[in-house]
Order: structure tokens, then C-alpha cells, then sequence
């Protein structure tokens, strides 16, 4: 089986990219009103609501879970569809382009790895599917479409 380091470390990279976002915005003191209600009440105010979409609202937990697939994927020996890194890259640029330098710019590695990974596949000529026979599974042997 071939393990594809670029992509697993693009996962690794998407994973503690959200773990870090969640340690810098963790320590609010926002959350007793949240939990008591006052984001479905309207009392919340802005900077409760600003910081509630940069934090539980944001794009964390599925940041985190793709991260943790793309590891996966990797592992077995699959590559992520290039697109895949672009618009990872894409939407990282765009928030850059909305708010200036920030924590944006960490989406640019996993991005550049993704899109590292598929470049080098397609010049060693492979398909988009599993190269070689994962260990116990006959179904991961079969080349996809």
C-alpha cells in the first residue's frame, strides 16, 4: 500500500488548524449566556454573537472532521480530487481578501499539499483511485472511476 504523505498531512494540517481555533477562542466568557439562551432570546448583543460564529458557529468541527478524513484517505492510500485542495485554497484567499492577514492564511498549507499531492500523481501517470491492494479488503483493490 502506498501512503500518501502530502495528504496526510493535509489532514493533520485541516485538524490542528481547527483544534488551534478552538484553544484561542475557547476561553469567553460569553458561554453561560449562550447556554442560558440569550443567542434565541436576542440578548446576546454583538460581540456575543461575533464571537459565538467564530467559535460553535464556525467552521471548526467540520474543519476538523474533514481533516481527520483526508488522514484517513491518505493512510489508505488514496489521494483527494485536486479540486479539492483549490477550493480549500480559493476560500482561504477570499477571507484573506475580506479581512487582511489572519488565521486564514494557515488554510493555504493543507491547501498547497492537497493540490502537492495531486500534481505529483498525475505526473507519475496514476488514476484517481486506490494504486495498490490495501491489506484485508477486497473492495479497496478495485480501481475507481
Amino acid at each position: 500500500m502506498i501512503k500518501r504523505t502530502l495528504t496526510v498531512s493535509a489532514g493533520w494540517s485541516m485538524a490542528t488548524i481547527g483544534v488551534l481555533h478552538t484553544a484561542v477562542f475557547l476561553p469567553h466568557p460569553y458561554w453561560g449566556g449562550w447556554l442560558a439562551g440569550g443567542l434565541r432570546s436576542g440578548e446576546g448583543g454583538d460581540a456575543s454573537l461575533s464571537v459565538f460564529w467564530a467559535l460553535p458557529g464556525s467552521f471548526v468541527v467540520p474543519l476538523v472532521l474533514l481533516g481527520l478524513l483526508v488522514v484517513r484517505l491518505g493512510r489508505r492510500g488514496e489521494r483527494v480530487p485536486g479540486y479539492a485542495g483549490w477550493a480549500l485554497g480559493g476560500w482561504a484567499a477570499g477571507c484573506v481578501l475580506l479581512i487582511g492577514p489572519s488565521g486564514f492564511l494557515l488554510g493555504f498549507v493543507p491547501a498547497g499539499l492537497l493540490i502537492a499531492e495531486d500534481v505529483l500523481a498525475r505526473r507519475r501517470g496514476e488514476g484517481r483511485g486506490v494504486t495498490a491492494r490495501v491489506a484485508g479488503r477486497e473492495e479497496d483493490a478495485r480501481p475507481r472511476s
